[in-house]
């Protein structure tokens, strides 16, 4: 036994088969020796986001390759894992049966190694020395059943390395889905993957692309003409074509062409891809630092919800800082600091804007007056807009901010933000105002409160002006106070008494 073990070959075998469970990249142009794997630029980041991610979904336009990707990630983990058991399915039987599974025979037919180690049958793959406890087995669900029978089809799979694959996710429901992470939650590795037409604004994928963007790792494959990273399997003149027949807006041109969701709904504010898009802008500085600086404050004490700070000057936005747990003191003081180091002459540079409904700001609020030289605007956004075709200020500031958005509006790379930005919908009242969707009832949906957006669409309280009209705004509005909330502390009664300066407002919990 020890003779084998030590035997060159094997060691450069286990050697070979390590290195591949790290750089799938490396098993996809080494394992397939009898025909070549040659990837796509998007093909290339899923093998290598594969070792590191739990959660992998590919949003794809129509036949970019996603199902050859999806059978070499399946050869990898079966090829690289000791004992692992692979789960598959599809939005249909016959869609796993004609297409996912014979992919995984065609790219077997291409490699020596997987030909000689493994079987594949019509709903079966072994490893030939293991073949009960090493495998990948092809899952179907019934579509007339209910939840909890569709939720079976993925059942009962246990083993250290488990990974399961839902092809065509767009369709899926998600039952299906939700079994299928229940696996996450034990074994050493386990991995969920999908893939989809981006057909359906409800379901896994778009779960994944939405409200659960933050756990999954999204890759978007498109075949755009536009797009340098466009997939070279769609044809660039069929593309183009179709483009020029029916517009880019089409549905079916977003869904087949572009990889896009089509819009969510008639009454959602932003799509997916109009967050995506502005996640992707870069502006160079002449093209915001003329307008004024805005901080907008979403406040909140102790719970579930965030207190979050959101720069933005003009077209540009910065990271928002997000605080925990913290009282109103502590907020402003924070907020101070921060003001005064983003300023450039002095703290009269940024305007604040506070949302004050339910006065959970007004501490905040008065504390920054107090100290003076903070220009401070507060918001009831149950206050009537200024604008009446909005039934209020947040139905206001809300369309101005989505605006802002698909006019070129660049927001942060926050997968966090994408579902609290799309998930809001609206409606119209009886006398035709625009109405947004309650945000207790947004919440609910969400699971969580959206205080980032809420705290971003506190800055279009306003229209932007130019920078020299904040300075005229603190002169008007505002009394000048001798009082410094960052100065030593103060003797009284021959005791110290130690100010909020004595908090680090950039110590945040993010």
């Amino acid at each position: 036994m020890s003779a084998v073990m030590d035997d060159p070959r094997t060691v450069e075998a286990r050697a070979r088969l390590l290195r591949w469970r790290e750089d799938p990249l490396a098993f996809a142009r080494e394992c397939f020796d009898l025909d070549p794997f040659k990837p796509d630029a998007w093909q290339v980041e899923g093998l290598q986001a594969f070792p590191h991610s739990e959660r992998l979904a590919f949003k794809a336009c129509k036949g970019p390759g996603k199902t050859a990707l999806l059978a070499v990630l399946i050869w990898n983990f079966l090829a690289t894992r000791p004992f692992p058991k692979v789960a598959a399915t599809s939005i249909t039987e016959d869609n796993l049966t004609d297409n996912l599974w014979p992919e995984l025979a065609k790219w077997q037919r291409k490699s020596r190694f997987l030909s000689e180690r493994f079987t594949w049958t019509k709903t079966r793959v072994v490893c030939n020395d293991a073949p009960e406890d090493w495998f990948a087995t092809a899952r179907t669900w019934p579509k007339s059943a209910d939840p909890q029978r569709q939720a079976d089809t993925l059942a009962g799979i246990h083993a250290d390395n488990v990974m399961f694959v839902l092809d065509e996710s767009g369709g899926i429901p998600q039952a299906v889905m939700t079994t299928a992470e229940a696996v996450l939650a034990s074994g050493k590795e386990t991995k969920v993957v999908q893939a989809g037409n981006p057909t359906h604004t409800s379901g896994p994928l778009y779960r994944a692309c939405t409200v659960d963007r933050k756990l999954w790792h999204v890759i978007t494959i498109t075949g755009d003409p536009d797009d340098p990273k466009r997939s070279t399997r769609i044809k660039l003149d069929w593309a183009q074509q179709q483009i020029a027949s029916y517009g880019r807006d089409n549905p079916w041109v977003q869904v087949n062409v572009l990889g896009q969701f089509p819009p969510a709904s008639i009454n959602a504010l932003l799509g997916v891809e109009d967050v995506e898009a502005a996640m992707r802008r870069k502006l160079s500085s002449d093209a915001y630092d003329w307008v004024q600086k805005r901080l907008g404050i979403d406040v909140a004490r102790f719970g579930d919800d965030r207190t979050v700070f959101f720069c933005r000057q003009g077209r540009m936005t910065w990271i928002p800082t997000i605080i925990r747990n913290e009282n109103t003191a502590q907020i402003a003081a924070k907020a101070a600091r921060a003001i005064t180091k983003w300023a450039s002459v002095g703290v009269s540079d940024v305007l604040t804007l506070i949302d004050d409904t339910g006065h959970w700001g007004h501490g905040v609020l008065d504390n920054l007056v107090q100290w003076g030289g903070y220009p401070v605007l507060p918001i009831i956004y149950s206050d009537p807009a200024a604008n009446k075709r909005y039934a209020n200020k947040r139905a206001a500031n809300w369309s101005a901010m989505a605006d802002w958005v698909k006019a070129g509006g660049a927001l942060p790379n926050m997968p966090e933000l994408v579902p609290e930005l799309t998930e809001v919908t609206y409606s119209f009242t009886p006398a035709g105002q625009f109405l947004l969707e309650d945000k207790k009832q947004l919440k609910a949906r969400l699971g969580f409160s959206p205080d980032l957006a809420d705290a971003l669409a506190n800055t279009f309280e306003l229209p932007d002006m130019p920078a020299e009209m904040v300075k005229g705004l603190a002169k008007q509005n505002y009394v000048q106070s001798e009082f410094d909330p960052f100065a030593a502390p103060m003797q009284q009664g021959g005791q110290t008494s130690r100010h909020i300066s004595d908090f680090d407002p950039f110590e945040v919990t993010r």
